[in-house]
């Protein structure tokens, strides 16, 4: 087949047709677009705010995020910006003038720290199983901040000496060995007997460090850690898990701005880990276990469809050129047929195969399946790739583009 007989990929027109993909995002399944959250209460019983995240990227929003859902509690969502991507908006510094995230307004009440808010939540709604200030689960918050520390130690500072890196490693692990004794210690796979407010305190995290340490340290702590991999397994049975669930590629790319720094080790597996997550495959990465829905792509094409318009004008390259590569990896994702984009292309669809984020834009499988098809498709045309992810900041994330 010569250039000019390559297959026309599908309009856009023909491209909608292909996905009738449709959430409930007041009442339905946890979302990350839902500005509303009612779970079929009547808009009059609303008593809670949430001020989160734009990006769904900080660990203390998600906390706070996964607690409501699994409580039920209707409550409205603002979506604020963070520093690392954005300017805050100057309204919440004058409603919260530390600008600190998360926050709540309950009742008229503006509360700040994560922790203080589990509280405050607790006071007026009652606990999520066992409460914060439980005499067993204080003992757990407590290892949550020591394993907490022990992963800043490895990841967030270089390492001067092979020696030094071991020491690192190795002091990581021995409070995994703790995690994982508590974790042994329950009935079941959570970490108390049922799932509470002690599994939703770990969840942020873990899940980042999970992330970060496979790709910037060669370490796979879901997989090499058998009490992990079940909470990891009965965490991703919950829909409201699932909801605020991201992914290895978002997780690695968002953290180095907020931490101050990720520090590789540059050993083999560690390498080897790294180009899997930035290029692929992104299939059977330990990220998520549980089985892929049926609406993966139908998903990830609506959410493209939707924002359609300003993902072309903020891609760097030229706008038609683009708009015709972008719908040749759609026209693959959807039909299986190869559709060659136009020269040059292939750094236009990396861009955006590299800012695809879980989950704000859309689910784990469905980025999944939207980052192959923009990957197959950049292929077919060259290795160009798109312009490195910040490290200092993520401004290329900029909110304002999208409003």
């Amino acid at each position: 087949m010569t250039p000019t007989d390559r297959l026309a990929p599908l309009s856009w027109t023909e491209l909608e047709a292909l996905t009738d993909f449709e959430v409930d995002r007041t009442n339905g399944p946890t979302n990350s677009q839902a500005r509303l959250r009612l779970f079929g209460h009547p808009e009059s019983e609303v008593r809670v705010t949430l001020y989160r995240d734009n990006h769904a990227w900080c660990p203390y929003c998600q906390k706070i995020w996964l607690w409501l859902e699994e409580k039920q509690i209707p409550y409205r969502i603002d979506k604020i910006t963070m520093f690392c991507y954005g300017e805050k908006e100057s309204w919440y510094k004058r409603k919260v003038p530390s600008g600190m995230l998360p926050a709540i307004e309950l009742d008229g009440r503006i509360i700040t720290e994560s922790d203080d808010i589990l509280i405050a939540l607790e006071q007026v709604f009652g606990p999520l199983g066992l409460g914060m200030e439980n005499p067993q689960v204080l003992p757990l918050r407590r290892l949550e901040r020591l394993l907490f520390r022990a992963w800043c130690s490895w990841l967030c500072y270089p390492a001067s000496s092979a020696k030094l890196e071991q020491h690192n490693r190795n002091q990581f692990i021995s409070v995994v060995a703790q995690v994982e004794k508590a974790l042994a210690s329950t009935p079941g796979p959570y970490f108390l007997d049922e799932f509470g407010t002690a599994d939703v305190i770990f969840t942020p995290y873990v899940e980042r460090m999970n992330a970060s340490l496979y790709y910037y340290k060669g370490y796979s702590m879901r997989e090499e850690n058998p009490r992990f991999a079940d909470w990891f397994a009965a965490m991703e049975t919950r829909p409201t898990y699932r909801g605020t669930q991201s992914d290895f590629h978002t997780h690695v790319h968002d953290l180095p701005p907020q931490m101050g720094g990720c520090y590789e080790n540059g050993e083999p597996q560690m390498l080897l880990n790294k180009a899997r997550v930035d290029n692929g495959p992104w299939a059977g990465l330990p990220d998520v276990m549980y089985p892929e829905p049926e609406t993966s792509r139908a998903e990830a094409l609506h959410r493209v469809i939707k924002h359609q318009r300003n993902i072309v004008r903020v891609n760097p390259a030229d706008d038609n050129l683009f708009d015709e590569a972008l719908r040749c990896a759609l026209t693959l994702m959807m039909t299986g047929e190869v559709c060659t984009p136009p020269a040059g292309s292939d750094a236009a669809l990396r861009y955006l195969r590299d800012r695809v984020n879980v989950p704000r834009d859309m689910s784990i499988y469905a980025a999944k399946r939207l980052r192959e098809a923009l990957e197959e498709t950049a292929a077919l045309v060259g290795d160009g790739q798109g312009s490195p992810i910040l490290l200092k900041n993520r401004r290329d994330q900029d909110p304002a583009n999208f409003v």
